[in-house]
């Protein structure tokens, strides 16, 4: 039986734990770190890079550093006037929704889509704390999130 994963995606940082026993254990990412920065990003070359590796290169390269994207989560574009003036990155319309262009992708990304991807590096660490598939996973999200979040 598959083990069933918790997951905190958080708007900074992100966690992944597991139940061992009655024990919950956060699992370390390939990194060795416990947390894993809600951070993606896509290298001159176009390799996607997440959490760690991202943050890191936020520096050289803002524009393809996406983070805090649980900001624009479920929201129109008509609504995050004050946040899209506090990213590096090019915030854009797709109709009502919101989307991310960065270099090196053929379409703008969704901020689902960009959450996607640190939720695969987290499961990923799961997988190989655990040594088995996961198929299952309970998410956190904030008290204050609307439906369409």
């Amino acid at each position: 039986m598959s083990k069933i994963i918790g997951i905190d995606l958080g708007t900074t940082n992100s966690v992944v734990a597991v139940m061992e026993g009655d024990q919950p254990t956060v699992i370390q990412n390939a990194e060795g770190s416990r947390i894993t920065p809600s951070v993606v990003a896509f290298s001159k070359t176009g390799e996607r890079l997440v959490g760690q590796v991202a943050k890191r290169q936020a520096v050289t390269n803002p524009e393809n550093t996406v983070f805090s994207i649980k900001w624009f989560m479920g929201r129109r574009f008509d609504e995050i006037g004050e946040e899209m003036t506090m990213v590096p990155y090019h915030v854009q319309p797709d109709g009502q929704r919101v989307t991310v262009k960065v270099d090196g992708q053929s379409a703008p990304l969704t901020p689902p889509q960009i959450s996607a991807m640190v939720l695969q590096k987290l499961k990923q660490a799961a997988e190989e704390y655990l040594g088995q598939s996961v198929s299952k996973a309970v998410i956190t999200v904030p008290a204050y999130f609307n439906d369409a979040q």
